[in-house]
């Protein structure tokens, strides 16, 4: 007796049959890898607990340094303060405007930067940019380009009251060959 339905050849695996799926799967693999749109990776991707790369360290507080002012009974304040990476180590320094918290008049001021190491959670002071000895006040200080830009302002003549400063200078200070340079920015002017 005939089975109703004819034998197929296709239903009887042979080794050849084998190496045809086997070729085929190997094919798939291969083209499925070259067609992916981003290279896959064994990696996962890192969660919150996760650090790679070091975190960048926060701008020093000037609160915590000690700063070579003399402010007799009175206490230094920070006036100022600007921000940015001046040496381009990738970490920010501060820049401070501090004077004495005087009652009466105009108290000189006092620029100072200060940097983290990133072993250390310290500030420390790294330049006097302006010397309170020079009985000048610092009206505006930025931070751009890794410069620090400061308009300054000073007397002509002893002969001025100490309350009304009548020369202003902008300044620029940039790091170089391991220290503050000063300049005068373009198109600075003074009065």
């Amino acid at each position: 007796m005939q089975p109703a339905v004819p034998e197929l050849a296709h239903t009887h695996t042979r080794p050849i049959h084998w190496l045809a799926t086997a070729t085929a799967v190997a094919g798939v693999v291969a083209l499925s890898s070259v067609l992916q749109p981003n290279s896959a990776t064994a990696a996962q991707t890192a969660g919150p607990e996760t650090n790679h790369a070091p975190a960048a360290l926060a701008p020093p507080d000037p609160a915590g340094v000690d700063l070579p002012l003399e402010c007799g009974p009175v206490k230094a304040v920070v006036v100022k303060k600007a921000t940015g990476d001046l040496d381009g180590d990738g970490n920010p320094e501060t820049v401070a405007v501090v004077h004495c918290d005087a009652p009466m008049g105009t108290p000189p001021d006092g620029l100072y930067v200060l940097t983290r190491a990133a072993e250390t959670t310290t500030p420390r002071l790294v330049a006097t940019l302006v010397d309170p000895k020079d009985s000048t006040t610092v009206s505006d200080i930025t931070v751009r380009d890794g410069a620090v830009i400061a308009d300054l302002l000073s007397y002509s003549t002893d002969d001025v009251p100490r309350c009304c400063p009548d020369v202003k200078k902008t300044a620029k200070w940039q790091w170089k060959n391991g220290t503050f340079v000063r300049s005068t920015p373009a198109g600075a002017h003074s009065v």
